[in-house]
């Protein structure tokens, strides 16, 4: 697949000969006229599709400078080539510390142009290695790398900050995979320990006295003695943070330790001893419920309860779904080698409509599934078919959309074969505006006869069903749902 660069030149006569001299090269085009529309444009899930940026450096209104100094803003890591007419000594080195990879003087050469832009390929090749590999390396993550763009993230990444500055122990609750240990991982790296160790430990494995070994590496018999406390492990590596996953699962005789353990954590805090452990617990239970019941220790909850944070669940930020989706593919892009650009509108439209019930971890390997299995380069909704599998299981209608409609009632039949003809003829004819009692209907039940009716009536083609309603079709989408949800 052909390389795709993005020409910036507010001059269309040299912003056409670019055009077809990139083209004479091999390479796909994309041609805007100004700094603005280049940005615009790279702001949009399409920019995964874009290689490499020809940029001019002297535009009205937003420049060649301003562009620059927007993808830095935004952590965009795509190669630029900025041309300008005058060469001085000041622009080329205004535009390097900028971010710009290379400088070429107007009008380039065919083959300066063909050494730039393959330069940049090799650059951003080596670049995409690299964050293959940072990737990897989630003990090295910051609260600023966390990717949301939802105001109900906003208070958890503000009460994470402020968790970051302190050793304070953290409890975070939330749904599984909606992304405890994430918040967890960035707070250890955005505090002063962030060099430390980050030690995950899943509670559910601590059986009986396990803990103790886990812990301390088998020295269990130094709690009898406060002066061999300071052999332990835990005390060994100053400064490491210790995350504990599913507190609620921690069986009793470990939660017995793991309460000496913060007992002797704040003996320390006296100077004593040396030592500075951080402790992190996650949790998908309510605790509270738990020590009512007698499961957890009350005791230990409030030692571990100081600071809370709950993340909440994917459906409840569905904003954060497309620049989640588009770091996953290309994150999952790199790794299989794939030149994946982007994921088209009607697949984040169903993407963004769905539930989510395993939450930002079903979203990864939804996306990984869908990059595996890619033959193009973008992926399309059919590559989401257990998802849209969701929306095309429709509720029922009335035989007789022309009477008041009962509550829906959820089956696994197609809405368009759902509705019989008679039905659609008279839906089609009158919509009714009153129900038996001369009441004026609902608007939202109005509103489902009308999507059911549209359904029926272009055969489940549901692009055709958002155009001809005049709704987006991510809309549509929600709007199925919620008569799923609100079925009986």
């Amino acid at each position: 697949m052909a390389e795709t660069v993005l020409i910036v030149d507010d001059d269309p006569a040299h912003r056409r000969h670019l055009d077809g001299v990139i083209q004479g090269l091999g390479y796909q085009t994309i041609a805007v006229e100004s700094g603005d529309k280049a940005v615009s444009l790279l702001m949009r899930p399409q920019a995964a599709a874009v290689d490499a940026i020809v940029l001019d450096l002297v535009m009205p209104d937003l420049d060649g400078l301003g562009v620059l100094a927007r993808m830095r803003e935004q952590n965009l890591r795509i190669p630029v080539i900025v041309q300008a007419a005058n060469g001085g000594i000041d622009n080329i080195a205004s535009a390097m510390r900028t971010g710009a990879t290379d400088f070429v003087i107007k009008p380039a050469t065919l083959e300066r142009l063909q050494v730039s832009l393959r330069n940049a390929f090799r650059m951003k090749s080596l670049a995409d290695r690299v964050q293959r590999l940072n990737d990897r390396r989630e003990d090295f993550l910051s609260l600023s790398d966390v990717i949301t763009n939802s105001p109900a993230m906003q208070s958890v990444l503000q009460a994470a900050q402020k968790a970051a500055a302190s050793v304070i122990p953290v409890l975070i609750e939330g749904e599984p995979g909606a992304g405890k240990e994430l918040i967890a991982r960035a707070i250890h790296g955005s505090g002063k320990r962030h060099d430390k160790p980050f030690v995950v430990i899943d509670s559910r494995n601590l059986l009986d006295n396990a803990i103790a070994p886990l812990l301390f590496g088998g020295r269990s018999q130094a709690f009898a003695d406060d002066r061999k406390v300071q052999g332990h492990k835990l005390f060994e590596t100053d400064g490491r943070t210790i995350l504990l996953k599913d507190i609620g699962a921690l069986p009793a005789s470990a939660q017995l330790h793991l309460l000496e353990v913060c007992q002797r954590a704040d003996e320390l805090q006296t100077g004593e001893l040396p030592g500075n452990v951080r402790i992190i617990c996650t949790t998908i239970d309510d605790m509270l419920a738990e020590v009512k019941a007698k499961r957890f220790r009350e005791d230990l909850f409030y030692r571990l309860d100081v600071f809370r944070i709950s993340v909440p669940p994917l459906r409840a930020r569905s904003e954060d779904i497309p620049r989640l989706a588009q770091h996953f593919l290309t994150r999952f892009a790199a790794e299989d080698d794939k030149r994946i650009r982007f994921i088209d509108e009607d697949a984040l439209g169903l993407l963004q409509a769905y539930h989510w019930p395993g939450n930002v971890r079903q979203l990864k390997n939804a996306i990984h599934r869908a990059v595996r299995s890619a033959k193009a380069d973008r992926i399309g909704i059919d590559a989401f078919s257990q998802i849209a599998a969701h929306f095309d299981s429709c509720p029922q209608p009335a035989e007789n959309l022309i009477e008041p409609a009962p509550p829906l009632a959820v089956d696994r039949r197609d809405l368009h074969e759902a509705v019989s003809p008679e039905a659609m003829s008279a839906a089609a004819s009158a919509l009714p505006l009153t129900d038996a009692s001369g009441e004026v209907r609902p608007l939202a039940d109005i509103e489902r006869d009308a999507i059911l009716f549209a359904i029926s009536h272009y055969r489940g083609q549901m692009s055709e069903v958002a155009r001809k309603l005049k709704i987006g079709r991510s809309t549509l989408y929600r709007k199925l749902d919620a008569l799923q949800m609100h079925g009986t």
